[in-house]
């Protein structure tokens, strides 16, 4: 099979998109935010002028749109994109992650998803994401069925901790039953948890089965060591 082959100063999308946004310059991620050059100057040639303009990147942290807009090349609406784009940086990089409270016992948990979870028809499969402090920086509804069913997978689970740099991750999961009590497809569903997150170095806080203004903490219960 022919590899294709693409060159390191053209079509900078196609390079993020081969080689991750990492491998481009500064030059070609401009030139994906500006999306067309100005005559005579390709995209790739006009971000070039334009950073050539300062002495380094940080620079264009304090651009104007006036001072924008006297590069040749630059008019009104590619400065107003540039300073855009700068300022949606500069409030991801300030932004501290969110924060939706603090996990001090299995049974606080369980009271609030009691609530969340006590009309639901169907089993709905719940990951709350931790960090080193126990604060949850993530809440995700994973899967809705039986967790018999293949759909119900670990690698799921442990994708999003790895996205959201989790520490440890709590299960929740209903039983529209009534009966929080674990079937033996919810008991080996948390042991693989539980091996996948050994070797991934996430642990597994609790796997929380809620039923009818009742719930099961597996691991007060300690049912996943049997």
């Amino acid at each position: 099979m022919t590899k294709t082959i693409i060159p390191q100063s053209s079509f900078p999308r196609e390079r993020m998109l081969h080689y991750g946004v990492d491998a481009l310059s500064n030059q070609e991620l401009l030139a994906i935010v500006l999306r067309t050059g100005a005559h005579p100057l390709n995209v790739l040639e006009l971000a070039g002028v334009i950073l050539n303009r300062f002495e380094n990147i940080y620079e264009l942290k304090q651009v104007t749109l006036d001072e924008l807009q006297e590069i040749r090349g630059v008019g009104q609406i590619k400065a107003i994109e540039i300073k855009a784009m700068i300022e949606l940086g500069g409030r991801i990089q300030r932004a501290g992650q969110p924060k939706y409270g603090k996990v001090n016992s299995s049974m606080d948990i369980a009271k609030h998803m009691m609530q969340e979870l006590k009309d639901y028809r169907q089993e709905h499969l719940l990951c709350l994401y931790l960090n080193t402090k126990n604060e949850i920086i993530q809440k995700k509804t994973l899967f809705i069925g039986s967790l018999n069913q293949s759909i119900a997978h670990p690698r799921e689970i442990f994708h999003g901790a790895v996205r959201c740099s989790a520490a440890r991750v709590i299960a929740v999961h209903n039983h529209p039953s009534g009966s929080p009590q674990p079937s033996e497809a919810d008991l080996a569903f948390t042991r693989r948890l539980m091996k996948c997150g050994e070797i991934m170095g996430i642990d597994l806080l609790d796997h929380l089965i809620i039923g009818d203004n009742a719930y099961v903490s597996l691991r007060e219960e300690g049912l996943w060591e049997e």
